[in-house]
This record gives structure tokens, C-alpha cells and sequence, in this order.
């Protein structure tokens, strides 16, 4: 019996083990009467694992705390349960406010002065014995016998994890915000009937408003169930599979996973690789969207009730699995800290008091592939486009019109359920003010009154009959010899030929333009820009960039003319067409009235710190555009806020793509000379490193950091030296948390101290020295406008040695 005596030691290992066990379990119950208080250290209970956590969770850029469950072991802490109010608002709390475990089945909330806020558990007669916050995520209260007398899984709010079962009748309701967890604008329900709906809410009521996705499946006893395998369906009463919401999601082990009405209106799940999140010094890991529905919701919301996906009067466009909201051209965000309250005209509207419609003042600017369905009152056909522009144009109501093939939709104010859709076709007319500018703005007076004046004067001067005389003469003797001229020397081709959709212009036509290349608008080492009209392009000023004809420039028009001609976005300066003409290479560009950032930044008064932001969050989407939306991917090796120009509206638009090394598909890096600015460099310029996309990063994060403080990136004028490196004063500044300094004499952004810290730590990242730490243009856009956390970036100590 060789096997008799090893067995007691076995089982007495065994027992052991197990004892230990259910003593480390049993170490992570709450007993009844235990309490926690809102920001002290180890304000919460974990699970066994400390996967999750039950307690007081600080609101990001708040001094209130909420009663919350997450995700322990992650750096982002993300939320998957609130405590609400009846009202649907979040539970907040200050500092000192106290939640315990009452013997009486009941979870209470009481503030500092013991007063209670809010209550949930169990009513019934039985007495809890002990609290767990249990490795699945789910909080519960245990009576005597481990009975469950009531469970956070009972009660979502707009999460559900793996193990969780959402029973018929059962729903989940969005936060209102990223950083607002009141009840929001989507409902997410598994109805009576058993079909699974996604619906919109009359906000800021719960009441639902109408569907934007269904499953269309019915009957009885359904259930939505998100098995430990990461599969979420619906399942009915004999356990069968009835409809499948996702699936081959990877292994739990491996991963965390969570299924959210997002706040942006979307069902997603959601994985994060476990093991990863304690390394340090790298950029953090975030959620990977596993699947999403529906698959596009700027498409998806398109009812007459309510503003759709995005706010009144502004449009949607969902990229990389995120929904954003932009306001039209000569529109600016009600409130540009939440953008479901829409946008609002930034100019005096048309009248409509019944003397004039005073159509001559506004224009009809086209939104390329835009609609707003459920915002028409009226429709003619058959109409031309002429007729059907001017009809908006004297209709006072009119604020955007849409023909197509014939037909004419008009659309009143406020703009309903805005969305990009190429297949449409036809035309998409956005009524604005002519030049964007409120009739009253004294400095458009001014300009107009001077105009006038000189069609004035040169009407009494050309009724002169001796100058009549004098003029014709004069042209005559022109004509003559240009003909002749002409006859004699044939222009010589270039043997470039642009592929692009743009305008060919001859030499003679740009320098009739410019009026002989009169007025200098800037120059550069290889070019110079000048004002120019010419009558036949829409709004008739351009700006005409002539070429030296020096080394590279012929390889620099070339790469210019191909990269531009190939770009269209609301953030680059629009290329209208080039000379090619013997030894003339020019360039033809839209005119921007308010010149460079350059200028605007740093000469004259301080820009209003909204300006500032929104040519930030301007600029940083004309960079993703080039990186990774367009055609062929783009670095521009030169940005910098000379080469950022601002239109009538203020709107950043980044111009000079002539050092830009156009990337092919399948290619991420490439090896070139040094190029770019001083000051806006990255440091593998000088390394002979591979270039990417990042150095556009790196240069990036320097002029962000410019228009956060209105100050050059270096500044040898400055008194103190520790204040000439821009970037690295701003280090300093956030490091010994007095950003204050930064923006010392600017009221509007010390209110916003928050932001401008946020901002200083985008603009620390984009200068790291390693391109990999330095995020990508999409998470620096989806940073600046709030969608994505900033942690803080590491030290810069490296930085100002070496660079």
C-alpha cells in the first residue's frame, strides 16, 4: 500500500489550502455598520482580486465625489456604475461625505453634516450581514445564509459586464457627457415584447422618443445575456439563441470587457488587455471598441423629433468609432463645453420684419455632401439652381437649401440631424452674411465705404471724355504689341503637367492680376506671396505664391501642386491653380483676410482664449486629415504659425505643403533631408533617424504651447532665461503646478485653469523625444476636444540637453 501514507499529507495540504482560501475571501467581506468618507486615502472597498472597487470616485477637473464601482487595475479607473438620483441626476458629493452598510438592509449616503443624500438596497425584514464587492463587478448586500438581498447588477446604469443578464424590461441609459454621469440623451432597452432597441430620449427627461435601432425580435421571456466567454445575445426562456449582439470577442482572461450606451449614443463593447496597464513611461493603453451599433449613428438618427446625433444646427461625422459634432460655416457651439446644445449663427440673421429681405447681404455657401433631413418646409420642382438660390436668398426663413437634379428643398432654422453623406449628390447651400461679418462691424463699414469711393471716382473719371480718348489710345498701343511679342516668343512648357482638378493660368493673367506683383503679402527662402484679383474665382481675391527658380524649387512646385491638389478639407488653404509657364512656377491660392497665425498671435491684442482653442483643435484636424485621411498620407515637415492662416471667420487653415514628402499607402516611414523651422523641429532630424508623421506631432506641440501663452517658442528678450525655451518654462510651470504663470495676464484662461492644463499636457507629450511616446493626431484632436483623458506626461529633462 505504497500510496497510503503520502495521501493525509496531500489532503491536509489540500485542506489547507482551501482554508486559506476562504480566508482571503472572507478578508475582503464589509461587515454591516462599516462606512467610507469621500476623499481619504483607500476610499473604497475592492474585490478579491482588486479588479473592481465599490466607493467615493473623484470627478475628473471636479471637487465632487461620486458612489461608484470601476475598473481597479487600469489607469483609467473607468466607471461602470453610479449611484442616481430619481431625477436621473448623478449623485455628487463633497469632500467628507460618508456612505455605510446599515444592519437594516440599506445603503446610505450622508453628507457632512449626517443629513441622508441618497439610499438604495434592500427593504425587506431580513438584516445584512456583510458587504462584498465581488470579482465579477457586481456590488451586493448578504443576509444570513449568503443571501442576496440586493446587487448593483440589478440596477445598471449605462454598463453591463460579463456574467450579467438584463432581464425583458430591463435598460441602460447614457451619461449625459464624458464627465457628466447624469442621465443623458440615449436609452438602451430589451422591451416587453422582447425586441432589442436602441432609443432617443426627450432630454432631459428619461421618456423615450423614438427608435434609432431595433433587433426585430418578438415574443416572450426574453432575456440580453453578456456570458463569461465575452459574447453578448439574446436568449429566450428554453436558452436558445435568438438574436446575436457580439461575438468571437477575445479570451476573458486575457482581457477586461464592458458593454456601454456610450454617451454618444452608441451601443459599443469594449476590451482592455490585462497585465499591461502598470508599466510606466510609455503612453497609456485604452479600451479597443470590440463592435459597436449601429454602425454609424450620424446616419442612424434622422426622426423629425429632437436634434439627432449631434445638437441643433450643427453636423455629425462619426471616425474611428467616434461620433463628433462640428457647427457649419458661420457657426460657432452655443456652449463649446457641450456640444448637444448645438450651435447658433454667428451673425445677424435676416431680417424678417416685412420691409426687406435685404438679400443682397448674405451669400450661399456650399457644405459639401452635408443634409439636414426632417428641417424642410418647402419643395419646388422642376426649378434651375439659379432659381432655386435666389428663392432662399429672398425667403427670410431660408437657412439652407439643398437642389438636386431639379428640385429644390428648403430648410428652415434650426437645423435638424446634420450629417456628411457623399451619396446624395446635388448641391447643399448653407445661407451665411456675405464675408461672415455682422452688418454692423465697423471695420467691414470702413472697408466697403472705401470701396464705393473708388467706384465712385473712377465712374466721374472715366466719364471724362479726354481721358475716354486717352484710354483707348493707350489700350490700342497694348494690344498691338503684345500681339507682336507673342508672335515672337512662344512660352516655353515645363514638362510637368498637373494631373489635379485645378485651373491652369497663364503668366500674363497672374501679373494682370497682381497689378504687375505689387503687393507683398510674405515671403520665404523660395518664394514670395502677393495679392492679386482675379474676377472669375469665387470672392475674386487670391493669394499668388511665385517660385525662385533656385536648386529644388522645380521639384518643390511639383510636390506642391501633387500633395495640394489631391487635399480638400475646411483646415487647409484650398489650392485654386498654378502657372507652368517656361520658367515662371506659381501657385494660386484662396485668400485669407486675417493673414497668418504668426501675425495674429503675436502682434497687436491678445486673441480671445476661445479664438486660440478652437485654431488649436483647427489646426490639429488638418494634420489628421494629411496623416490619415486623404488620399495619399502627407507629412508636412513644416508646421509652425506662419504656415497657419486664418480666414474671415478666424478659422485655421494650414497652408505651404512645398517641403511635404507624400508617403505611399503601405509606407509609414521615409529618410529625407532636414527640413522645417528652427524652434519646430523634432529631434530625429538631427539623429538621422526615420522620419513618420510624429516630427508634424512634435511641431504641433510647440505652436500649442504658443497659443496657449501668446508667446514665441523662444525668446532671448525675455529677463528671465529659465523663460526663454518656451516648452521647457511650461514644463517648469506644470511640474510646480503654478500654470498660473503661463497665463498671467489673461483673465479668460485663468478661468479656465483646467483646460490650460490639459492643453499644457497634450503639448508636453507632442514634444517628447521619442516619436513612439508622442500620440498620434487622432488622440491629439480626440484630447483637445475632451474625448479622450491626458495623463500626465513624463519628465522633459532630457529634452532641453539635447535639443
Amino acid at each position: 500500500m505504497a500510496f497510503e501514507k503520502p495521501y493525509p499529507i496531500f489532503l491536509s495540504l489540500l485542506l489547507a489550502l482551501l482554508s486559506h482560501s476562504v480566508a482571503a475571501q472572507d478578508s475582503k467581506k464589509i461587515s454591516s455598520g462599516s462606512f467610507l468618507t469621500a476623499g481619504e486615502d483607500g476610499s473604497f472597498w475592492p474585490s478579491s482580486s482588486d479588479d473592481y472597487a465599490f466607493g467615493f470616485k473623484q470627478i475628473e477637473k471636479t471637487n465632487g465625489f461620486l458612489i461608484a464601482i470601476w475598473f481597479n487595475k487600469i489607469p483609467e479607473n473607468t466607471i461602470v456604475w453610479s449611484a442616481k438620483h430619481d431625477t436621473s441626476d448623478a449623485v455628487v458629493v463633497p469632500r467628507g461625505s460618508k456612505v455605510e452598510i446599515k444592519p437594516d438592509g440599506w445603503l446610505r449616503l450622508l453628507d457632512i453634516e449626517g443629513s441622508q443624500i441618497w439610499s438604495g438596497g434592500y427593504s425587506g425584514s431580513s438584516e445584512v450581514a456583510y458587504a462584498e464587492m465581488l470579482d465579477t463587478g457586481n456590488f451586493v448586500l448578504f443576509g444570513q445564509g449568503s443571501k442576496r438581498l440586493w446587487q448593483s447588477f440589478d440596477h445598471p446604469t449605462d454598463t453591463i459586464l460579463p456574467g450579467q443578464v438584463l432581464n425583458s424590461g430591463g435598460e441602460i441609459v447614457s451619461q449625459y457627457s464624458q464627465n457628466n454621469f447624469s442621465r443623458g440623451n440615449f436609452l438602451f432597452r430589451l422591451q416587453e415584447d422582447g425586441d432589442l432597441v436602441l432609443w432617443t430620449t426627450h432630454y432631459p427627461t428619461i421618456a423615450i422618443n423614438f427608435p434609432y435601432w431595433e433587433s426585430k425580435v418578438h415574443g416572450d421571456g426574453f432575456s440580453l445575456v453578456f456570458n463569461q466567454t465575452g459574447s453578448i445575445f439574446v436568449q429566450s426562456s428554453n436558452q436558445s439563441i435568438v438574436a446575436n449582439v457580439s461575438l468571437n470577442a477575445p479570451s476573458m482572461q486575457d482581457f477586461y470587457q464592458r458593454a456601454i450606451i456610450d454617451y454618444d449614443g452608441v451601443f459599443k463593447h469594449y476590451i482592455y488587455p490585462k497585465g499591461n496597464s502598470s508599466s510606466t513611461g510609455s503612453w497609456p493603453m485604452s479600451w479597443s471598441i470590440h463592435s459597436n451599433i449601429p454602425e454609424d449613428i450620424c446616419s442612424a438618427i434622422a426622426e423629425f423629433p429632437g436634434s439627432g446625433a449631434c445638437g441643433f444646427n450643427s453636423y455629425c461625422t462619426f471616425e474611428g468609432g467616434m461620433k463628433i459634432c462640428h457647427c457649419p460655416y458661420g457657426f460657432i457651439f452655443t456652449d463649446p463645453n457641450d456640444v448637444m446644445k448645438g450651435c447658433k449663427q454667428n451673425f445677424v440673421q435676416q431680417s424678417c420684419d416685412g420691409t426687406s429681405s435685404k438679400a443682397h447681404l448674405f451669400n450661399l455657401t456650399e457644405m459639401q455632401d452635408s443634409c439636414f433631413p426632417r428641417s424642410k418646409y418647402d419643395f419646388f420642382k422642376p426649378v434651375s439652381e439659379d432659381w432655386c438660390r435666389q428663392s432662399c436668398l429672398d425667403d427670410c426663413l431660408c437657412a439652407h437649401v439643398t437642389f438636386i437634379d431639379g428640385a429644390c428643398w428648403k430648410d428652415s432654422l434650426p437645423l435638424r440631424n446634420g450629417k456628411i453623406d457623399s451619396s446624395l449628390g446635388g448641391k447643399s447651400l448653407l445661407k451665411i452674411r456675405k464675408d461672415n461679418y455682422s452688418p454692423l462691424n465697423p471695420e467691414i463699414i470702413h472697408v466697403k465705404n472705401d470701396r464705393s469711393k473708388l467706384i465712385i471716382i473712377g465712374s466721374t473719371v472715366l466719364g471724362s471724355s479726354v481721358f475716354l480718348n486717352l484710354f483707348l489710345l493707350v489700350a490700342v498701343c497694348v494690344v498691338v504689341y503684345c500681339f507682336g511679342h507673342n508672335n515672337h516668343r512662344e512660352p516655353k512648357v515645363s514638362s510637368f503637367t498637373s494631373s489635379m482638378n485645378l485651373r491652369s493660368f497663364t503668366y500674363g493673367e497672374l501679373v494682370e492680376g497682381t497689378n504687375g506683383f505689387t503687393e507683398e503679402l510674405g515671403r520665404g527662402a523660395f518664394s514670395t506671396v502677393y495679392k492679386g484679383v482675379l474676377p472669375d474665382i469665387p470672392g475674386n481675391l487670391v493669394a499668388v505664391k511665385k517660385l525662385k527658380m533656385v536648386n529644388e524649387s522645380e521639384k518643390e512646385f511639383e510636390a506642391e501642386v501633387s500633395a495640394i491638389g489631391q487635399t480638400h478639407h475646411r483646415n487647409l488653404v484650398q489650392l485654386l491653380g498654378f502657372c507652368n509657364e517656361g520658367e515662371h512656377r506659381l501657385l494660386v491660392y484662396e485668400f485669407m483676410s486675417k493673414g497668418t497665425l504668426a501675425s495674429f498671435l503675436f502682434e497687436g491684442k491678445r486673441p480671445s482664449w476661445y479664438q486660440r482653442v478652437q485654431i488649436a483643435i483647427g489646426t490639429a484636424k488638418g494634420l489628421l486629415y494629411l496623416h490619415e485621411e486623404c488620399k495619399s498620407q502627407i507629412i508636412h515637415c513644416d508646421i509652425k504659425p506662419q504656415n497657419v492662416l486664418l480666414d474671415d471667420s478666424y478659422t485655421a487653415k494650414i497652408s505651404d505643403l512645398g517641403l511635404a514628402k507624400l508617403l505611399k499607402i503601405d509606407q509609414t516611414v521615409t529618410t529625407t533631408a532636414i527640413r522645417g523651422t528652427k524652434g519646430y523641429v523634432a529631434a530625429e532630424w538631427f539623429k538621422n533617424k526615420p522620419i513618420t508623421m510624429k516630427v508634424d506631432v512634435y511641431s504641433f506641440g510647440v505652436l500649442l504651447v504658443e497659443l496657449i501663452c501668446c508667446r514665441k517658442s523662444f525668446d532671448v528678450n525675455v529677463e528671465d532665461e529659465n523663460k526663454m525655451v518656451l516648452i521647457d518654462w511650461a514644463y517648469d510651470c506644470f511640474h510646480h503646478r503654478r500654470l498660473d504663470l503661463l497665463v498671467e495676464e489673461d483673465k479668460e484662461a485663468q478661468i479656465d485653469i483646467r483646460s490650460v492644463e490639459e492643453y499644457v499636457k497634450i503639448g508636453i507629450w507632442c514634444v517628447q523625444e521619442d516619436p513612439s511616446a508622442r500620440p498620434s493626431m487622432k488622440q491629439v484632436v480626440q484630447m483637445l476636444e475632451g474625448f479622450m483623458d491626458v495623463p500626465n506626461p513624463p519628465n522633459l529633462a532630457s529634452f532641453a540637453s539635447e535639443c
